[in-house]
């Protein structure tokens, strides 16, 4: 393992590249202190950095995941004071990974729906908020048929990413299944 000098905030505050993500993720997967060190700048105010962080907590095994389980509501609330796209994303990917309660947290349902059915968001954070609506309003029937009104009143020249999510959504909806894989 390489030994840096420079702490987590001075090494994303620059370019990281896979190795410098492979190398972070070996430093703190033992390590819930180091893990939550590198969480912290999740959190930071320097989006980038912020982003770079999110990033690298995207990479974590499905074991190491779990950890963030209980972060649930500060990553929510991240992503709705969140104006660096990129981070966004990275941050919807984060909380697709997640189971959710039931009843689901309003607010973060409001948000997947309206980001959605946006036209001027980013095609990734379309997708990914569909499918985080859809998980959302799973277990709630009368969700379910509301989101496929939603899903239905879409434009018909959705760019082709969104048209495969639809289209994913509609038919697990058909047999009542998730599309996640926790």
């Amino acid at each position: 393992m390489t030994k840096y000098i420079f702490s987590y905030k001075d090494r994303l505050s620059q370019r990281i590249g896979m190795h410098d993500i492979q190398d972070i993720l070996r430093q703190t997967h033992d390590d819930d202190s180091r893990k939550q060190e590198l969480y912290r700048l999740v959190l930071d105010e320097d989006e980038t950095i912020g982003y770079h962080a999110a990033w690298i907590f995207t990479h974590l095994s499905s074991e190491d995941n779990k950890w963030l389980y209980n972060k649930q509501n500060e990553l929510i609330d991240e992503l709705f004071a969140c104006k660096h796209g990129g981070k966004r994303r990275v941050l919807l990917n984060l909380l697709y990974r997640q189971p959710y309660p039931n009843p689901p947290r309003v607010d973060f349902l409001d948000y997947c729906l309206n980001r959605m059915l946006s036209s001027t968001e980013l095609p990734a954070i379309q997708c990914l908020s569909m499918k985080i609506a859809y998980e959302l309003c799973l277990p709630i029937p009368e969700l379910v048929q509301e989101l496929k009104m939603a899903l239905g009143m879409m434009e018909a020249n959705l760019p082709p990413s969104i048209r495969a999510v639809r289209r994913n959504i509609l038919k697990a909806m058909e047999k009542g299944k998730s599309l996640q894989k926790l």
